[in-house]
């Protein structure tokens, strides 16, 4: 596996459409490779941080096997969005003007549908470990996050991972706690191979890898908050983090497993 990735960078020159059932109103846009993508803005609610979380959760999910639609960096220059008539969708593009985050927009996918479709049990396995993992509250009946494209699963929006950097405290505590939202897991009831997938997974997480990804992650979106430390030392948490969760991940593997006993 390559433990050196890279992300492309495109320009954003047209906003095609607002996703509205995104709470942070990503949106499609076309960039200037004439692909289709899905925006995740900077000047959202919550900010880089789930660009971050986006970021590091996309392409550990990539490194493990799973599919994820590309990541790429979007830039976005102050003239864009001065026609776009809209006032929220004007003001939130003022807001990104610079680098944000897209996704290489699935054209034609349909959303997951557990009462559809089955999942193999390692698969559902493996998205319940990464999930854990990345302290990810965002996979459940109510909000999937995974689509069927071309007959195949592809994970989108981790977001919402890595909660632990909306308050910086205690993250070493928070990186060896078990992970009590799996017991809302969508697939939690089809993961039955949770210490097979353990035993594959963890070895494929060194340190050299994740530093490689976190690495990924442009110097302004660590420093753009309220909070204390350079880039490197903020870079260096998350790396710390996930090396701790890794390590522990028996205790979220434990925490999975009772959960999924109450369920079946």
């Amino acid at each position: 596996m390559n433990s050196k990735p890279q992300l492309r960078t495109v320009q954003v020159i047209r906003y095609v459409t607002p996703l509205r059932e995104g709470g942070s109103l990503p949106a499609i846009a076309e960039a200037d490779d004439e692909f289709l993508y899905v925006l995740k803005f900077r000047g959202a609610g919550q900010g880089v941080k789930s660009l971050i979380a986006e970021l590091i959760g996309g392409e550990i999910a990539r490194l493990l096997g799973l599919r994820v639609p590309e990541i790429v960096f979007a830039q976005l220059d102050t003239a864009f969005g001065r026609t776009e008539p809209d006032e929220e969708i004007q003001d939130l593009l003022k807001a990104s003007v610079g680098l944000n985050l897209g996704l290489h927009y699935l054209s034609g996918s349909i959303t997951y549908d557990p009462a559809v479709t089955k999942l193999p049990s390692r698969l559902a396995s493996q998205i319940v470990w990464l999930d854990c993992l990345l302290t990810n509250v965002d996979r459940t009946a109510r909000n999937t996050n995974m689509l069927v494209w071309n007959k195949e699963l592809w994970l989108i929006d981790h977001g919402a991972s890595l909660y632990f950097h909306h308050s910086w405290t205690n993250w070493e505590e928070q990186a060896k706690r078990p992970f009590a939202p799996v017991k809302d897991h969508v697939l939690l009831p089809q993961a039955a191979e949770l210490d097979i997938v353990d035993a594959e997974y963890a070895p494929l997480l060194t340190e050299e890898r994740i530093r490689a990804i976190v690495g990924l992650v442009p110097d302004d979106w660590l420093t753009g908050g309220s909070e204390d430390g350079s880039a490197n030392e903020r870079r260096e948490v998350y790396i710390q983090f996930l090396l701790t969760r890794v390590a522990s991940s028996p205790i979220f593997v434990k925490e999975a497993q009772h959960a999924r006993t109450t369920l079946i």
